[in-house]
């Protein structure tokens, strides 16, 4: 699944798959305790969210056909039950996601294919490319806002020291490792800020070429509002 924006292959299986049709054969496979049509639906093409809930739900459905004292089913009865509604829900949520996504489709497009850089300095850069528009009517504009923030590279006292002091190899290893966790919040913030300024009804124009992402003042990192650009700066 992309980080904001549902790929083109699994819309296309979602919009195939008709809830009633889901229930309907989840209530088959409880009753009957074995799969059964369930396996014919093409589930495991909707996304990660949906397959796991799949894998819960034959893990509930395995367990509750292997038990056998009266107590030990009725628990697994519960959880096959429960396996059920959260399969089922996850269909109506990724529906309901993918409605959303093609409403907003159609005045707004963020591009959430952004590639990571082989390597990281403390200077991270998100570059978020969009296309907008202010009615149907109107032709498309295209522009981007790249996200810039400064990892603070003072040492943090709270983390304590090893015992044996690691090469520099694995120094740069850990550096590398850390710098990119925090590139991909970033990312993600940058994505999600883009997409919910338009989505609040944003204008394009509006949007900067650049901005500093802010950083919480206690823990000098990015929080939720670090990348939320329209907001007055103080």
């Amino acid at each position: 699944m992309g980080e904001i924006n549902i790929p083109r292959d699994q819309q296309d299986v979602l919009a195939a798959i008709d809830t009633n049709e889901l229930d309907r054969v989840i209530e088959q496979a409880i009753r009957g305790e074995r799969l059964g049509d369930l396996h014919r639906l093409p589930l495991t093409g909707c996304g990660p969210y949906i397959a796991k809930q799949l894998h819960y739900f034959e893990q509930a459905l395995t367990e509750h056909r292997e038990a056998k004292a009266p107590r030990k089913r009725a628990e697994t009865a519960d959880a096959l039950r429960r396996a059920g509604r959260d399969l089922s829900f996850a269909l109506q949520a990724m529906k309901h996601r993918l409605e959303t996504e093609q409403k907003d489709g159609q005045l707004f497009h963020v591009d959430d294919e952004i590639i990571p850089p082989c390597r990281f300095d403390k200077r991270l850069s998100v570059r978020v490319s969009y296309r907008w528009r202010r009615t149907l009517d109107d032709e498309w504009r295209f522009g981007s806002i790249t996200f810039v923030h400064d990892v603070d590279v003072r040492p943090n006292y709270a983390i304590p020291v090893p015992k044996r002091k690691p090469s520099a190899a694995k120094r740069e290893q850990d550096r590398q490792a850390q710098l990119y966790q925090t590139w991909q919040h970033l990312m993600r913030g940058a994505l999600y800020s883009v997409r919910d300024y338009f989505r609040g009804g944003g204008n394009g124009d509006k949007i900067p070429e650049t901005f500093q992402a802010t950083v919480d003042s206690y823990t000098r990192d990015l929080n939720n509002c670090s990348t939320q650009f329209w907001r007055p700066q103080t």
